[in-house]
């Protein structure tokens, strides 16, 4: 396991300057090539999904879900399983996975005054101290007391924006505090309760840096024989580290998304992924970014022009008109409706070739979401 810097070494802003990366807007690297209205409005990015479509438990299999293929370029179409992708790579193409960890960041318990209450964690900031979602039917106050899981005492210290700053008393290490009394947070659109099969079938095999809400969905189609047959192939395997946030799940509540304010997360990309993708791109190889968080980690890190190792945070809002600098194809499971992520895959793919992808997966009876089926993408061409 690599080294990783703790977060909470991210306040300081000289060691910010000498050693992270940032990225804080999509207009910084757009392309003049992209003809779009100058307002994209946020129904632009909407479809009908029926209710019954949103997968609610994981295949049986991790590789047993099926893959749709859309040629960016052609706008071609081919439904296949995703064992198939093997096929669809060559040697010398390069994968990137997030090896983030899912901890168990949702609690329930009540106010030491009375009234239920609900905490995501959305962020460890050090021993002791989170950052968290807080639903009561009355806010709490700064200096209250939450008892969670009838096993933590957790002093509100104040709000941050749409977060609280909780300290969970006489804790030092608060992952293994998460790990004995926290849930596995199944997002809002999973209808039931969190099982024992979750814990492991929404985390994925090559998981390893504790810290994200939310798994990175499209690495769950991944068992090790895949993994090894892959390499067998003659791909490259890389690994980065974004830790999802659950503003992963945050609408888009302006109209005009160029409006939109994307949430922060953290990520990190070693050097020898750097070398890797870089090593790859010269020899001609394709970059395949294995989820959309892999998908905003490399480009922040490319910022500048060229794909740089470090760590920071990134708000880096994707939306059509991007110029992509790093990423060929992206493996994606299908996203919500009016979401930064649909938003992402139509700067990729296309908005016509997205939209007409999504229709014919309803039609096919694709599953959608979290534990869904998946997506390749290919980069759609544009002549300079």
């Amino acid at each position: 396991m690599r080294e990783i810097i703790p977060q909470s070494c991210i306040g300081n802003n000289e060691l910010k300057r000498q050693v992270t990366l940032e990225c804080d807007s999509q207009l910084t690297n757009h392309d003049s090539r992209f003809s779009y209205n100058a307002v994209m409005h946020r129904d632009d990015f909407d479809y009908e999904l029926p209710q019954e479509l949103i997968a609610q438990v994981p295949a049986r299999e991790r590789a047993a879900s099926r893959l749709l293929h859309l040629e960016g370029k052609t706008g071609a179409l081919t439904d296949r399983e995703f064992r198939d992708l093997v096929e669809l790579v060559a040697p010398g193409d390069v994968m990137v996975f997030n090896d983030t960890r899912v901890i168990k960041a949702r609690l329930t318990g009540r106010k030491k005054s009375g009234g239920h209450v609900e905490v995501m964690v959305e962020r460890v900031l050090g021993p002791g101290e989170v950052l968290a979602q807080v639903g009561a039917n009355r806010p709490p106050r700064a200096g209250s007391t939450l008892v969670l899981a009838e096993a933590i005492e957790a002093t509100v210290l104040g709000r941050e924006e749409e977060f609280y700053r909780l300290r969970f008393e006489g804790c030092e290490d608060v992952y293994a505090t998460l790990e004995r009394h926290g849930s596995v947070p199944l997002p809002m659109y999973i209808t039931r309760e969190a099982e024992a099969q979750d814990t492991e079938r929404y985390q994925t095999v090559y998981a390893r840096e504790p810290g994200a809400v939310a798994a990175p969905t499209a690495g769950l189609h991944f068992d090790e024989t895949l993994l090894d047959r892959l390499r067998g192939r003659g791909v490259a395997i890389a690994y980065l580290t974004l830790h999802v946030g659950a503003g992963t799940f945050q609408p888009v509540r302006v109209r005009d998304v160029t409006q939109h304010r994307m949430h922060s997360e953290w990520y990190d990309v070693p050097r020898e992924t750097a070398a890797v993708v870089t090593s790859a791109r010269s020899r001609g190889g394709r970059v395949l970014a294995v989820g959309t968080t892999s998908l905003r980690a490399l480009e922040s890190a490319a910022a500048g022009g060229e794909l740089r190792a470090g760590y920071g945070e990134t708000r880096l809002f994707i939306i059509p008109g991007y110029r992509f600098r790093v990423v060929d194809r992206l493996l994606t499971n299908f996203h919500l409706p009016r979401s930064t992520l649909m938003m992402l895959v139509c700067a990729l793919g296309g908005m016509d070739n997205i939209r007409r992808a999504y229709r014919h997966a309803v039609e096919q009876r694709y599953r959608f979401y979290s534990y869904g089926d998946a997506m390749l993408i290919e980069r759609q061409q544009r002549e300079s």
